[in-house]
């Protein structure tokens, strides 16, 4: 027996030490009580003022107590169920999970490889990819339907995605009547809304806006969600050198102010709600003025933010699995690899856009597929390496001896699969094998793994009359939404 030791050191990284945490962490409780944040909900306002804020018109500038109290407030952990009772998403520092993001207005098409608009259809094939990968998590949409009302989009894209998955899903909504849709779906499934409270369906997934803004109806859409038991995902970040400082210091502070406001917001509105927060921190390019989701800089900075979380016992929303390639290549593969490492190593909570290319425009399913498999990687790489009598295998080493083989040893047949990770796309036969095999490229292998799943994988079919509940209550929403255009 040895005192304070443990078999398996999983492998991470930090990226700011405790006394530079300590220093951005003051640094935006001084930004939040001088500069403050424009606060564009009445209620809210409301709120931060009975606390004890100083509020300015829309402008409130918020004393430390109030974020202080809110971090105190806000549970460490909590957990997103999927319909079937066994995919879940507990909710907590350190723990991480991907998933991909939503509202991209391109998607390539699996089987003509077009870039086209994103349509009806298109998030249901997306759940159903993400329901028979093992390493995607959780289930966003990949894409803002087109071809419908288009204050609706988010309600059908969930319908479809709840549909194709038992995984969880996290949708998003524009206003806060499609929020009550989300919620009506979502009961349809799960029978009642008690059933709901004691098993969140869903994480309703919102944003602040940089820098430094909370609109009015993302408040109000994720004050409702939270009055009806719904975990909430708020999140923002803004970009190096345009909407934030371009220093990356600067940058971490005008993210966490928004975060923190966001957070102490919605505390004072409902104390211990579940609220994960989280950011987008992009780098401007140099060249163009837009955001380079794919620059090193995204992951650096959500890794520091990720450290920040830690450090105050927040879960945290990251990035990783994006590109700004605009096609399956090189390039995508290049900077979603390190994103995925990297979001592993520092142990954000959800990781979502994975599957984002062209500065988050497309969804491609393509670029979902081969994520996958990265992340498959990465999380053997963060299962570490267990040291222990057997592992260490003294007395198999001494049987074998001095120019033996271990290939043949029950040892090594009981303990190889666990040990050693196989891969689903990556070629590893030699060049005769592969030459006989057709000379497949990796997209080509992509490719036939994605037709494979659509074309055979069968998710597991809604409760009886859910499908027709949820077809009443998108009717529904389009009468009410034609009655407002009258």
């Amino acid at each position: 027996m040895y005192a304070n030791y443990a078999p398996l050191q999983t492998p991470q990284f930090r990226v700011l030490s405790d006394e530079q945490i300590e220093k951005l962490f003051q640094a935006t409780l001084e930004c939040l009580s001088r500069t403050g944040v424009n606060v564009l909900n009445e209620e809210a306002r409301h709120l931060l003022a009975k606390a004890g804020a100083d509020v300015d018109g829309v402008r409130v500038r918020i004393p430390p107590h109030i974020i202080q109290d809110a971090i105190a407030a806000a549970p460490r952990s909590f957990t997103i169920w999927g319909r079937d009772g066994r995919h879940a998403l507990h909710v907590v520092p350190d723990k991480v999970y991907y998933g991909p993001g939503p509202t991209c207005t391109y998607f390539i098409d699996p089987y003509t490889g077009e870039r086209r608009p994103t349509r009806r259809g298109d998030p249901g094939m997306t759940a159903l990819v993400c329901d028979a990968l093992p390493n995607i998590d959780y289930v966003m949409s990949l894409g803002l339907i087109s071809d419908v009302t288009h204050t609706l989009a988010s309600v059908y894209e969930y319908a479809e995605m709840i549909a194709n998955t038992t995984k969880p899903v996290l949708p998003w909504a524009f206003q806060v009547d499609q929020v009550k849709d989300l919620y009506a779906i979502a009961l349809a499934v799960t029978g009642s809304a008690e059933a709901f409270r004691r098993r969140p369906l869903f994480g309703f997934f919102s944003t602040w806006q940089s820098p430094l803004i909370h609109t009015d109806h993302d408040l109000e859409n994720v004050f409702w969600a939270m009055e009806h038991d719904i975990p909430v995902i708020y999140i923002g970040g803004g970009a190096a050198g345009s909407t934030g400082p371009v220093t990356g210091a600067g940058l971490i502070v005008a993210y966490l102010a928004g975060a923190l406001s966001g957070l102490a917001i919605l505390q004072l509105k409902k104390r211990g709600a579940p609220v994960c927060i989280g950011g987008v921190p992009e780098p401007m390019d140099l060249r163009t003025g837009r955001p380079a989701y794919g620059g090193p800089e995204m992951s650096l900075y959500s890794a520091a933010m990720s450290d920040i979380s830690r450090y105050l016992g927040l879960p945290f929303m990251g990035t990783a699995g994006a590109s700004e390639a605009k096609v399956v290549d090189q390039q995508a593969a290049i900077e979603s690899t390190f994103q995925v490492l990297l979001s592993a190593l520092s142990g954000a909570t959800l990781v979502h856009d994975v599957g984002f290319l062209d500065c988050a425009d497309i969804g491609s399913l393509e670029m979902l597929v081969m994520n996958d498999e990265i992340i498959a990687m990465t999380r053997r790489i963060m299962r570490g390496i267990e040291v222990t009598d057997e592992t260490i295998m003294l007395d198999l080493i001494d049987q074998v001896g001095p120019g033996g083989e271990f290939m043949s040893a029950v040892e090594t047949a009981k303990l190889c699969r666990t040990e050693i990770w196989i891969p689903t796309l990556m070629d590893r036969d030699p060049w005769v094998n592969w030459e006989a095999a057709g000379s497949l490229t990796m997209l080509d292998r992509i490719q036939r793994k994605l037709h494979r799943i659509l074309e055979s994988h069968k998710p597991v079919p809604l409760p009886d009359g859910a499908a027709e509940k949820i077809q009443q209550i998108l009717e529904a929403a389009e009468a009410r939404e034609r009655s407002r255009t009258k």
